[in-house]
């Protein structure tokens, strides 16, 4: 069985044709300023939706280092989560998760209901967050990728 999600870039609007239950928004945080954009472009697609935003942040541990977290750099996520879903006018859950790469850690925090909103810039080669989306829609998982200026 081949499962495939869809990749919509710059919506309009997102697809809430096959949501039966509140839409679930998960809004990867990459770099801060483009995370923030991101942000606020979801409060344009989410206007009058009952939506459940997530903002999540993957700290990576690759093999063969001890699968942990350093208290110092999971309270630097934690406070740059905590302090851009401050900025919101929405209500938005910050995560960090930890995980041995970016895709298994979103495969962990998304759901089949989940829409994910990436942020990039455009350049002439393909962005990191590009990469994710196409990776993620592999996987089966409906991505919005947002060109931000």
């Amino acid at each position: 069985m081949d499962v495939r999600g869809e990749l919509r870039i710059d919506p309009g609007s997102l697809d809430t044709s096959n949501v039966r239950e509140d839409l679930e928004i998960v809004v990867p945080y990459t770099e801060r300023s483009l995370t923030q954009a991101v942000l606020d472009r979801a409060a344009g697609l989410t206007a009058g939706l009952n939506a459940r935003v997530m903002l999540v942040a993957i700290h990576t541990v690759p093999y063969p280092a001890q699968f942990e977290c350093q208290t110092a750099v999971h309270a630097y996520l934690v406070e740059q989560l905590v302090e851009l879903a401050s900025r919101c006018a929405f209500a938005v859950e910050p995560q960090v998760v930890l995980a041995r790469s970016r895709v298994d850690g979103f495969r962990h925090v998304l759901s089949d209901r989940s829409t994910v909103l990436l942020g990039t810039r455009k350049h002439w080669w393909r962005t990191q967050e590009e990469v994710l989306a196409r990776d993620l829609v592999r996987d089966g998982y409906n991505v919005a990728l947002l060109h931000i200026a």
